[in-house]
């Protein structure tokens, strides 16, 4: 392990525990030419999950794709990013205990779409309206007439 500070492949490992989620090994190290420290993640290297799109073309799936969905949805609303990034993970989680090495984009645009429902009604509309491709404002009423029809 290469020191970030002075390049060198001189470190010992000062202290090893488990991230917070408990998917990797935290170690702090300290090289020693520079005696600075610095932080390494060991993880699983984890079989990429590969999304199927709507033309049939295959791209990895990415969890920063889903991020900025969620948050364009839910921006101006009053949803922390601790909520949006607790989803992003509850979302991977089910994908990667599907199983599935490949996966319809619609599969996920569902998921999210079903999350959204849950969690506040104008950011779903906004996701629905580009996950669903509105074409005019008679498709806003209509999802929002079915919106209006379930809470009743």
């Amino acid at each position: 392990m290469k020191c970030p500070y002075c390049r060198e492949n001189n470190n010992k490992v000062i202290d090893s525990r488990l991230s917070k989620d408990g998917n990797a090994i935290r170690r702090r190290r300290e090289c020693l030419e520079c005696e600075r420290r610095f932080t390494t993640y060991e993880t699983i290297e984890a079989i990429p999950l590969m999304i199927i799109k709507k033309d049939k073309r295959r791209e990895v799936f990415s969890r920063d794709k889903v991020r900025a969905g969620f948050q364009k949805a839910c921006e101006k609303r009053e949803i922390s990013m601790n909520v949006i990034e607790s989803f992003v993970e509850e979302l991977e989680r089910d994908l990667r205990e599907s199983e599935a090495k490949e996966i319809p984009a619609a599969i996920i645009g569902e998921k999210m779409m079903a999350i959204l429902h849950d969690l506040d009604k104008v950011a779903y509309v906004r996701f629905a309206s580009v996950y669903r491709d509105f074409k005019d404002v008679n498709d806003f009423v209509t999802e929002l007439k079915t919106l209006l029809s379930k809470k009743k």
